[in-house]
């Protein structure tokens, strides 16, 4: 009878354990529970919602140059998040000053204006900002913040070739319009 009751506790442990979560993985359920997107934005988890480590954001910029366009973002989750900045990375190839062709974004919250306090509603404004305000100060694709720079017209004519999948320069891009 004791073995029984033995048996029944370490269950009950085990299963408690089971559900216990990191502190990363509480923090972004509560960050992720408390997402005030734009209507433009959506999220979705393709490993299912078991997994919150891992999503992807889907930004369709309503102004700007990139208006009309749909460019989705992967994002990785520290076990050290808050105290550690999500990976995130462009999966739509762009023509954009602040994103580079492989996907790489210039963001300083994602750098080195990184706090705890910040959160993954900040991370995506700050997403959807980099296209209705593009930054050619401090750049990832040199070449197109240069021309942003000295030529916005001819800038807004290459991101419009871009998103529909036609070529500048000698880059390709795929269409995503």
């Amino acid at each position: 009878m004791i073995k029984l009751f033995k048996v029944k506790e370490k269950q009950r442990e085990n299963a408690e354990n089971a559900k216990k979560q990191t502190a990363a993985e509480l923090r972004l359920h509560k960050d992720i529970s408390e997402l005030n997107l734009p209507k433009s934005c959506s999220i979705t988890f393709p490993n299912g919602k078991d997994d919150l480590m891992n999503f992807e954001v889907l930004i369709r910029p309503d102004e700007g140059y990139y208006v009309g366009g749909k460019f989705l973002f992967s994002f990785q989750v520290s076990p050290h998040y808050p105290h550690e900045a999500p990976k995130v990375k462009c999966k739509t190839k762009i023509y954009h000053p602040n994103i580079d062709l492989e996907g790489n974004v210039c963001l300083n919250i994602l750098r080195e204006d990184w706090k705890p306090v910040l959160n993954i509603n900040t991370i995506i404004y700050g997403l959807y900002h980099l296209f209705t305000e593009p930054n050619y100060e401090d750049p990832l694709n040199h070449d197109a913040a240069a021309v942003l720079r000295d030529n916005p017209v001819l800038f807004g004519t290459n991101v419009k070739r871009a998103m529909s999948g036609g070529f500048v320069g000698h880059t390709s891009f795929s269409r995503c319009t």
